[in-house]
């Protein structure tokens, strides 16, 4: 073995692994990171973690939030899932330290595909994980965003491979590597790669043509095909129950055609569109890509002692006041209704990408850089609604996804490849020096001159005011103060931006007039960037952020009302209207709620909420359980009409559309009544029932994912059960014996009931776990199969 040739990948993973533990330093104390998603899925995921390590096995199931829904997408381990382990290997640092590290070597993996010297690659590595977009989804609690964005360029690297003509080893990474992606389990990201890929596959399609090499082109996509089937194959078992419980989530189809207040509904086979674009990039925030605080930085930020709002706050307020006022102030200015901060790629980065727009070469550049304009653009969402409607109702799977604006990763990753390249090119012999010198002239004038105008002309070019601002309006010479500081932060912004792009450029020009070697140059310009960068970065994620691991493993402790909850210990639901109760993590975490935290609820859940439990209706919240009621801190109400587990009722109203059955709960007496939907099922049961007055049915088992009734009637009844409906898993036994089941109050359990003594039985059972199992093991077994017979068969022509 030649060490020698191993000897720089060992020093990119050491500078990898140094740099991710230096940024990340409390992680070296066995701090860990508080994330507020991560927080809220703690309080979601309790119940499923505490059943696992109760029963040793899945439940696939909670009941701890929504009053019950799959646990697909909140905690589940599958079968057969050997990529996890692959993915722990990988990922060996502590969190979130083992992010950046992923993606410092998969950026890396991708640029030595590209053939990159490898200290360049080391300097693209630290330019794409230090990007600033990628280190702020850690303090909202990104981690399975940031998880796909770490596997991106090595996807990528794989189909390049292939591109090359490099079939075995292409087939195998872009294999693994789609193995990984999909493993990540945040298909939004995994889509934008997908416009990525069809994007390089385009122009790689009209190469082809031109060249009249379309039959080697058709072999490269039939090889990624394949490989790419196989990787999304090992993942069947996450994929398959999450598409059949996606068609029954907010991003499936709706069948109600009326809102909440009875007006025509748009028609969609996915999200709202004004819920897909709340969070759209504005045009001119564009610029912040490049000038860090061009629209004020975060939605909140910390201003100092020397700024306008301070002083205005100190001459009113004094002291006090004007330092608590000042370490929140809403220094934003743009459209989207919150920013972590500015997805700030850096000016050095953007500088470099314009000079690979003009010089570089070829079909990679122009793969990037329209790649790059793909994503801007689509960003910008409702800004920009030509293109963004055309993509929301026309391109398949689009409208399932939304904040549009952070299909900007696409360009995250493209800018800083396209200025590595461009990096290439310009030190190389091969490239002459009048087109680098006309290339970074331009480069310099491009980049440089937009700073410097809006340096120059920034302050009288816009209005910098806020959404938010009329909180301000008490003291209108605040609002003026934060209006002068943001236009300083522009000033001051696109100086800074200015300068680097100056020094930058400088450095290349003395290298190419002889005046400085390669080594210096990429050194001091790997200084220059990693400061650019970081020292924005710092400002949004940094030690202040975590908190001992024990905070962040149990951040949540009981309050009075929840200790007064705790001490019944039947089977019910809490309500909590402290907050709103459909972003609420929280009161799962100690109780069953009819409410939680997930951007995937039951869309049928979800509509309730919206038609009836937001307008108050208490026979809905009756029939659900809900037999407390958190209205404070310290505050409790019991709820004495709360229906049970488990009721006999003695009517059956038909309706025959999903309007209906909605409209149905205005005034439908639960405890009496069921609406049943002909539309959706066939009715072979009596709809009056004749009233048993010694009739008795209860719970008598509850494992979540096996729920056991007792029932003694002396005439057949019809029950509802206060549980979810779920047709794809959930099977209902009487005695034993599989009996039919309906839904009924538009999302709970209901069926008929024979008179005598029965032991009624609902049992979790998703067959679509089994049959993912299956696929996957084939699909391993094609993973390992394929490429060894490739292997022997190009040995044996040998």
């Amino acid at each position: 073995m030649n060490f020698k040739k191993l000897l720089p990948y060992a020093i990119a993973i050491i500078v990898f692994v140094i740099a991710s533990v230096i940024y990340f330093n409390p992680v070296l104390s066995g701090k860990q990171i508080k994330q507020s998603d991560i927080t809220q899925f703690i309080g979601m995921s309790k119940q499923v973690k505490d059943y696992r390590a109760e029963n040793g096995k899945e439940p696939y199931w909670l009941g701890n939030a929504f009053s019950g829904m799959p646990a697909y997408q909140v905690s589940a381990y599958y079968p057969n899932d050997f990529v996890r382990y692959i993915d722990k290997a990988i990922r060996f640092l502590p969190r979130p330290a083992d992010y950046l590290f992923l993606y410092f070597i998969s950026f890396f993996f991708l640029l030595t595909a590209l053939k990159i010297d490898w200290k360049l690659a080391i300097l693209g590595s630290l330019s794409f994980g230090f990007s600033t977009y990628l280190i702020i989804i850690f303090g909202a609690g990104h981690n399975a965003k940031a998880h796909a964005i770490g596997y991106m360029p090595f996807v990528i690297a794989g189909v390049l491979y292939v591109f090359q003509k490099r079939y075995l080893l292409g087939f195998v990474v872009t294999a693994l590597a789609m193995a990984l992606e999909v493993y990540t389990n945040h298909p939004q990201m995994t889509y934008y790669l997908g416009f990525c890929l069809l994007i390089l596959a385009i122009v790689e399609f009209i190469e082809a043509f031109k060249t009249k090499t379309l039959p080697v082109f058709f072999k490269q996509a039939a090889v990624l095909v394949g490989a790419m089937l196989i990787g999304i194959g090992v993942n069947s078992t996450r994929l398959l129950p999450m598409k059949e419980y996606g068609d029954f989530s907010t991003r499936g189809k709706s069948e109600l055609t009326i809102n909440p207040d009875g007006s025509p509904k748009e028609k969609s086979t996915g999200l709202d569109k004004d819920y897909i674009t709340e969070y759209s990039y504005g045009i001119a925030e564009t610029f912040n890509l490049i000038i860090p605080r061009f629209m004020g930085g975060g939605t909140i930020d910390k201003f100092d002692e020397n700024s306008n709002f301070y002083q205005v706050l100190e001459r009113y307020a004094g002291k006090k006041v004007a330092k608590d006022e000042s370490s929140r102030v809403l220094s934003y200015w743009g459209t989207q209704p919150i920013v972590e901060a500015p997805a700030y790629i850096g000016a050095i980065l953007f500088f470099l990408f314009f000079l690979g727009v003009f010089l570089v070469k070829g079909r990679l550049k122009y793969w990037l850089v329209s790649a790059t304009i793909f994503s801007i653009i689509l960003s910008w969402g409702k800004n920009f609604p030509l293109v963004t409607n055309f993509f929301i109702d026309y391109v398949p799977l689009y409208n399932k996804f939304r904040a549009v604006s952070s299909i900007q990763v696409i360009a995250e990753l493209c800018v800083p490849l396209l200025g590595i390249i461009a990096l290439r090119d310009f030190f190389s012999s091969n490239v002459t020096i009048e087109n680098k010198e006309n290339a970074l002239k331009k480069a310099f004038y491009v980049l440089g001159g937009f700073t410097l105008l809006f340096a120059l002309f920034g302050s009288s070019l816009f209005a910098f005011e806020g959404l938010r601002d009329a909180q301000y309006q008490q003291l209108p010479e605040l609002i003026d103060a934060l209006i002068s500081d943001r236009k300083s932060m522009l000033f001051s912004d696109s100086i800074r931006s200015f300068i680097l792009i100056l020094i930058s450029g400088g450095l290349l020009w003395f290298h190419l007039k002889g005046k400085l070697k390669q080594l210096p140059v990429l050194v001091v310009l790997a200084g220059l960037i990693v400061f650019d960068l970081v020292s924005v970065d710092i400002n949004y994620v940094n030690k202040e952020d975590f908190t001992s691991a024990r905070r962040v493993q149990k951040p949540f402790s009981p309050t009075k009302a929840d200790q007064e909850i705790l001490k019944d210990k039947s089977y019910y639901r809490v309500a909590n209207f402290a907050t709103n109760p459909m972003m609420d993590g929280r009161t799962s975490y100690f109780h069953n709620s009819i409410g939680g935290y997930h951007a995937a609820k039951m869309k049928r859940y979800n509509e309730l909420f919206d038609y009836q439990i937001a307008k108050n209706n208490m026979e809905v919240l009756n029939m659900l359980n809900t037999k407390y009621f958190i209205v404070g801190e310290d505050k409790v109400q019991q709820n004495s009409d709360a229906n049970g587990n488990v009721w006999f009722v003695n009517e059956i109203k038909i309706v025959n559309s999903a309007n209906e059955e909605i409209k149905a709960l205005d005034s439908l007496k639960t405890k009496k009544e069921a609406v049943l939907n002909t539309g959706n099922f066939e009715i072979k049961i009596p709809l009056q029932y004749k009233q048993d007055s010694t009739a008795t049915i209860s719970l008598i088992k509850n494992n979540i994912t096996d729920l056991v009734y007792e029932s003694n009637t002396n005439k057949d009844q019809f029950a509802v059960f206060s549980e979810i409906y779920y047709k794809d898993g959930w099977n209902a036994y009487i005695d034993g014996k599989q009996s039919p089941y309906y839904r009924v109050n538009y999302v709970l359990r209901g069926m008929e009931i024979p008179k005598g003594k029965h032991i009624i039985e609902f049992k979790y059972e998703p067959e679509i776990v089994n049959t993912g199992s299956a696929i996957a093991l084939l699909s391993y077994g094609l993973l390992l199969l394929i490429p060894l017979g490739w292997f022997f068969k190009s040995k044996r022509k040998e």
